[in-house]
């Protein structure tokens, strides 16, 4: 088992429109911002103007790091070398201390769907995924995360169970894993299984980076909308992630029914509470979470 590396940044936040103010006129605890990087790579129109130069101004004084909605990993289309030329580009101008995207398919032939759907858990899967993420991996000349999402169905041709997955395909393609705590708990209710066995079964040393957000209840879903606060049972997952992966950069999504900026930030600061209790820290990492 190969050893990587992804710097633990402490405690950070999504950048949103709506806290553009905030960030530029306060100096606040939260050390880095994550921003969704077809924002700021001319997508769909998008990207340059006014969001580059505050993305440009933010990068001064904070760390950031690139998460993508896009990439379409799974799917059987040829990977899109554009979006990849302009993800290459903003990360050349930006340096972000990495890149991430979702461990799904986006559309098929050409047309994207716009959600994150799931794949099945074959070793078919396993052998697409990892020839095409070695291929980005190469051109963007970076080791990418890759984050596992919600779903809300099943395979019955699935080989193996989804953590078991998140395993192969991290070591199989050398990559990292943005583990997200509230998806796996969405997931453990909707497809009933242990989160604990989930995470204790994850090879720690792939995971650089954690997801927290909150969801909602539709019907007898679990639905992952971020547009609330972490409920109890997600903080105790990150309390056990603590334990068994020790610091590991955690960042609070938030987007929708975006609340105002000091309540983002009090829900990260609940992430730094709890990371400081569950992990021993060396004097020097746990100045990172002052």
């Amino acid at each position: 088992m190969k050893d990587i590396y992804f710097p633990n940044l402490g405690v950070g936040l999504g950048l949103r429109t709506q806290h553009y103010s905030s960030v530029a006129q306060s100096s606040p605890f939260i050390k880095w911002f994550e921003v969704l990087s077809e924002n700021y790579m001319g997508i769909n129109g998008s990207g340059g103007g006014r969001p580059l130069k505050v993305l440009e101004s933010v990068r001064k004084n904070y760390e950031v790091v690139l998460h993508g909605v896009s990439l379409s990993i799974g799917s059987t289309d040829e990977l899109n070398f554009d979006y990849l030329n302009k993800l290459k580009k903003l990360s050349q101008d930006i340096q972000p201390r990495w890149i991430s995207d979702h461990l799904c398919w986006t559309g098929v032939n050409s047309e994207n769907l716009h959600d994150l759907l799931p794949l099945p858990a074959t070793q078919e899967t396993l052998e697409h995924l990892t020839t095409r993420i070695q291929r980005v991996q190469d051109f963007l000349g970076r080791r990418i995360l890759l984050e596992n999402v919600s779903s809300y169905i099943t395979f019955k041709h699935s080989e193996m169970t989804e953590w078991e997955f998140l395993g192969e395909v991290s070591e199989g393609a050398d990559c990292g894993l943005l583990l997200d705590v509230n998806n796996i708990y969405v997931n453990s209710v909707n497809h009933e299984f242990d989160p604990h066995t989930y995470l204790k079964s994850l090879p720690k040393n792939r995971i650089g980076q954690i997801h927290l957000a909150g969801h909602s209840r539709q019907g007898e879903l679990l639905v992952d909308t971020h547009d609330g606060p972490v409920c109890d049972e997600v903080w105790d997952l990150l309390r056990l992630s603590a334990k068994l992966f020790g610091p590991v950069s955690t960042m609070v999504e938030w987007d929708a029914k975006i609340p105002d900026y000091r309540q983002l930030e009090a829900e990260a600061l609940k992430a730094v509470q709890i990371i400081k209790e569950e992990t021993e820290l060396p004097r020097e990492a746990r100045a990172q979470f002052a």
